[in-house]
């Protein structure tokens, strides 16, 4: 049986993709999107595995920053086993890492949850026995936005609800996706160049009507810009969608999702695998939006998490 190192190795390589416009021995490969060619990467993943803070064996510094609010991460400490744990929050699976000596839970927290109240994790260890731990939500506010607008450009057709409808619950099953293989990091680049927004959370509401609050960070660039995979991971959902045009979905492993959205190009399929820093599409205006951008979503055990707690601040 091949050892640890082998098999991060195996598998390190086998997600390497040619990034575009480079000669063929020419590879994208680390979080940085470096470019090295095949005898570097053999030369030097050897001696990066003998490093402590190998992936998946995420650094803390790699980490999110931990905020155990409404959209937030909260970083839950389960002690030192041979075998990760299983934790699970309303019924999905929950990101378990090791860092040093103890397995950490990294539990991504709904905008749904009320300040004050407690989310409750359940924790299966290898042997079987069972407990439960609580998160404590703190208090977060999210800014709020009052449109007047024609009645008619809020209300859907029957036709349009229709196929919202459909598309949401394939979507919903999408981002239900949990690969056994924990991400390579969880550290994060920004995928496209331009001002970031604070919109995540904001709650909208059309002549008096609440609205889902935004689940997602925007990101202004001109229509054509490059959007690159924001972390390693493997293509699983790509199309075009009512609201959200052009869309790709990314999985990083056990449970941590990334999602981009308005594309005016995608250059990705289903079931490819991409490295972090590597061009999957072009920034667009498509779906209903009044200008182009790009709409960049993390989720979490199903959940759509601030993206601005992976990124460099």
């Amino acid at each position: 049986m091949a050892s640890i190192g082998e098999r991060l190795v195996a598998r390190h390589l086998r997600t390497l993709r040619i990034g575009p416009g480079l000669r063929p021995e020419t590879l994208w490969i680390g979080p940085l999107g470096v470019r090295m060619n095949r005898r570097d990467v053999l030369i030097t993943l050897p001696a990066a595995l003998a490093l402590p803070c190998w992936p998946p064996l995420a650094c803390a510094a790699e980490w999110p920053r931990a905020s155990a609010v409404p959209g937030g991460v909260a970083r839950i400490r389960l002690g030192n086993s041979e075998q990760p744990p299983r934790v699970r929050l309303s019924g999905e699976r929950v990101l378990v890492l090791r860092e040093q000596a103890e397995w950490v839970a990294l539990v991504g927290l709904s905008l749904a949850l009320k300040p004050g109240s407690k989310a409750v994790i359940e924790v299966r260890s290898a042997d079987g026995g069972t407990r439960t731990m609580p998160i404590v939500i703190g208090k977060k506010e999210y800014a709020a936005q009052h449109l007047n607008v024609p009645q008619g450009q809020v209300d859907l057709s029957p036709v349009d609800l229709a196929r919202y409808d459909r598309e949401r619950s394939h979507l919903a099953e999408v981002l239900r996706t949990f690969s056994p293989e924990p991400p390579v990091s969880t550290e994060m680049i920004q995928p496209a160049p331009g001002r970031r927004s604070s919109s995540f959370g904001m709650r909208r509401f059309f002549n008096g009507q609440a609205r889902n609050p935004h689940t997602g960070m925007d990101i202004a660039a001109p229509v054509g810009t490059p959007v690159v995979a924001a972390a390693s991971g493997k293509v699983i959902d790509s199309g075009e969608y009512f609201f959200s045009g052009n869309q790709v979905v990314i999985d990083h492993g056990e449970g941590l999702l990334t999602l981009y959205a308005h594309l005016s190009e995608i250059g990705i399929a289903p079931g490819e695998s991409v490295m972090s820093g590597a061009t999957i599409a072009k920034v667009g205006a498509t779906g209903r939006v009044t200008g182009p951008h790009l709409h960049f979503s993390v989720y979490l055990n199903t959940v759509p998490v601030d993206p601005a707690l992976f990124l460099p601040a």
